[in-house]
């Protein structure tokens, strides 16, 4: 099982540095499908991002295409969102976290879509404001699983005029914040699972590499049609899973 996983989180590796996010948004709904409870794999989902996140940033970084400035104060607001996630997943039933992921989630790609593919206007790197994103985020995110880039990203480019690289390099320098606050949140109220956690990050660490260099290659009109694919299929997921909780399927 833990090698199986271990294989698994090459894939979800390459899928975070390619689309510079935590993995989380590929990671739990298919935990789930493998029969692992939500809460269950949110926190195996948090702990592989630590490891994708900071050698997946660390690349991004001598590749020119990480704000580490405007990263950093994003990453402090993840700190403080995230500490709020263990008290959040404990306190919702996972009906409501289901739901929840799925409003934003069609709300991010409703707005990626309508994004111009080049910004229009000077990118907005207001410190406060960038702070302010990261906290909304970072507890949001966390609390479903994910890294917070299936949401930021939309955010950056849709309503903050950043390039579509930089967003995406930035945010994956983001998810190291907010998942290392929201594992030790999530520890404390016993929602980790370390051995299958451990087995997915070790594997994600080959597959970052790669996903972030592919990521430095293609154009940015090929890296935006692949994301709204990704985010359309995971909206999918998460929505039949809700059907299935509620008993319609």
């Amino acid at each position: 099982m833990l090698i199986g996983l271990a294989f698994f989180g090459i894939l979800v590796g390459m899928s975070s540095g390619f689309f510079g996010i935590g993995g989380g948004t590929i990671l739990v709904p298919s935990l789930i499908y493998l029969g692992f409870d939500i809460k269950v794999a949110i926190g195996i989902s948090v702990m592989q991002m630590i490891f994708s996140s900071m050698f997946g940033s660390y690349i991004n970084y001598k590749g020119g295409v990480l704000q580490l400035n405007s990263g950093i104060f994003l990453g402090f607001g993840a700190l403080f969102g995230a500490a709020l996630s263990g008290f959040i997943v404990k306190a919702l039933p996972q009906i409501a976290l289901l739901i929840l992921f799925a409003v934003i989630l069609a709300l991010s790609i409703y707005k990626f879509f309508t994004a111009p593919l080049e910004p229009k206007s000077e990118p907005n790197e207001s410190k406060s404001l960038l702070f302010i994103v990261g906290v909304v985020i970072g507890a949001i995110a966390i609390s479903t699983g994910t890294g917070g880039a299936v949401f930021l990203t939309p955010v950056l480019v849709g309503f903050m005029n950043w390039d579509i690289k930089k967003a995406v390099g930035t945010t994956l320098f983001f998810i190291i914040f907010g998942s290392i606050s929201g594992f030790i949140s999530l520890a404390a109220n016993g929602l980790v699972d370390y051995d299958a956690g451990v087995a997915v990050g070790i594997g994600s660490l080959v597959g970052v590499y790669f996903g972030v260099k592919l990521s430095h290659r293609v154009s940015k009109n090929v890296q935006k049609r692949a994301l709204l694919i990704l985010y359309v299929i995971m909206l999918g997921l998460t929505l039949n899973k809700i059907l299935s909780e509620l008993g319609v399927l």
